[in-house]
């Protein structure tokens, strides 16, 4: 089949290319044949009318429209695959010339991936930050475990302390106005693990039941509110319960009662490797995410805005579902997110035009491949992490037409990732962990 490409801006490209005469007159005459079928012409049965009696009766246009129909998959395919577009967009017809007894001429746009020019992808030498390995982390985990069966008891004898869990009533006030989410009741805190505003959970110890007491805090200069950023702020507090942890006694016998374990000794064992485990996938995570970055960052790709804004429309309706799934305004969102919105969505979705194209490129440079062995390791992952039957993961195939390509991807991503970490040199940097926010 002859075909003529032209290129007609950025990554869009036109095609013309013609079906032959006999090919396209045996489509007309099918087509005229199945449109008969299904339509009543008085005199005739359906199906037995003449083509000049249905091209008068439903229009030679139509009979066109479904004979080309019939014939260009098979010629679109054929052209893309000829031409070796790398297509991103649906073939969009523009013209055709139909004319029975004639080679029919049909000319398509689509769009395809844009160039990208890759820079070095293996061999590099690659500084990782990873977080200071922790001297506590076997007793924080042991204390953890041990907490999650903690019994709490009311203590009514005593002021609260800084290890106690306290229930209390508040209402915030910053220069004399009421504080915006600022107010509850009933509200549970342990004085020990706050991320309250620095000094709240401290002056909340040394007080009793009952007792109805103001605190003075002042907010961080990084606060997230605006208004309060540096602002000192009263809280009117009424204490209405104290409790104390009461942690249970580490032996084999607690130990058999709530966990898989038989021994003490076999429950520690299985904290340190969980612990050796989370540090090692913290490594392998943040390697590959640095490497990934200096890769993005050699890289040279031009996006076409059509491929940008499809993108951003894509993330628009991802916040909009998540929003609605956690049962706020979109319309309040937008707003508050000022002129800046807009940008910063386009920002967001170049980013990942750019990594998605890259690993693309990654992915057929080294020549990855996805087999059924993959097919069926990430479907019991998935079904390990959602809790139900790979079967029921595999119903997914026939009910989402977009299920096996999203699989498909996600295999590529981590073997590419995996790929690149076992082919580039990295040293870890130890850094202590930034602080956590403060809440109200």
């Amino acid at each position: 089949m002859e075909t003529t490409l032209t290129n007609v801006k950025d990554n869009l490209v036109r095609i013309t290319f013609t079906i032959p005469a006999s090919e396209a007159s045996a489509a007309y005459n099918n087509a005229a044949s199945r449109i008969s079928q299904h339509i009543n012409i008085d005199g005739f049965r359906k199906g037995k009318a003449p083509r000049a009696v249905v091209e008068r009766h439903v229009g030679v246009d139509r009979i066109r429209h479904e004979a080309l129909e019939s014939m260009l998959p098979k010629y679109l395919d054929q052209a893309i695959l000829d031409n070796k577009l790398d297509v991103i967009t649906q073939p969009v017809i523009t013209d055709y010339k139909f004319e029975n007894g004639q080679d029919v001429e049909v000319t398509f746009e689509v769009e395809t991936k844009p160039e990208v020019s890759l820079g070095a992808y293996k061999g590099l030498d690659v500084k990782v930050e990873i977080p200071a390995e922790d001297d506590n982390a076997f007793d924080k985990a042991l204390n953890g475990f041990l907490a999650q069966h903690a019994s709490y008891e009311l203590v009514l004898d005593r002021p609260s302390n800084n290890t106690d869990t306290v229930v209390f009533d508040f209402e915030g006030t910053c220069n004399g106005e009421p504080i915006q989410g600022g107010a509850a009741k009933g509200y549970t805190l342990d004085l020990g693990n706050s991320n309250f505003i620095p000094g709240f959970a401290e002056q909340l110890a040394g007080h009793n039941i009952k007792d109805e007491f103001d605190i003075q805090v002042t907010f961080p200069e990084d606060y997230h509110d605006e208004k309060l950023k540096g602002q000192p702020a009263t809280f009117a507090i009424k204490l209405n319960e104290i409790k104390q942890r009461v942690l249970p006694e580490l032996n084999d016998e607690f130990v058999k009662k709530v966990s898989k374990f038989q021994t003490v000794d076999e429950l520690k064992a299985d904290i340190k490797d969980y612990i050796d485990m989370q540090r090692k996938n913290i490594k392998k995570v943040n390697a590959e995410n640095a490497i990934f970055k200096t890769i993005i960052d050699s890289t040279t790709v031009e996006i076409p805005r059509s491929m940008i804004d499809r993108e951003a429309a894509s993330l628009k309706e991802e916040y909009k579902q998540r929003m609605a799934y956690q049962g706020l305004d979109w319309n309040s969102f937008v707003a508050s997110q000022g002129d800046d919105f807009d940008s910063n969505i386009d920002a967001d979705a170049s980013a990942r035009i750019k990594n998605s194209l890259i690993i693309d490129k990654i992915s057929k440079e080294v020549d990855i491949k996805v087999d059924q062995a993959d097919f069926q390791s990430k479907l019991s992952q998935m079904a390990s992490l959602y809790g139900v039957g790979a079967n029921e993961i595999v119903k997914q195939f026939g009910q989402n037409p977009d299920f096996l390509s999203s699989i498909t991807q996600q295999i590529i991503n981590e073997k590419v990732r995996d790929y690149l970490f076992e082919n580039n040199n990295v040293e870890y940097v130890e850094v202590k962990p930034k602080e956590s926010a403060v809440e109200v």
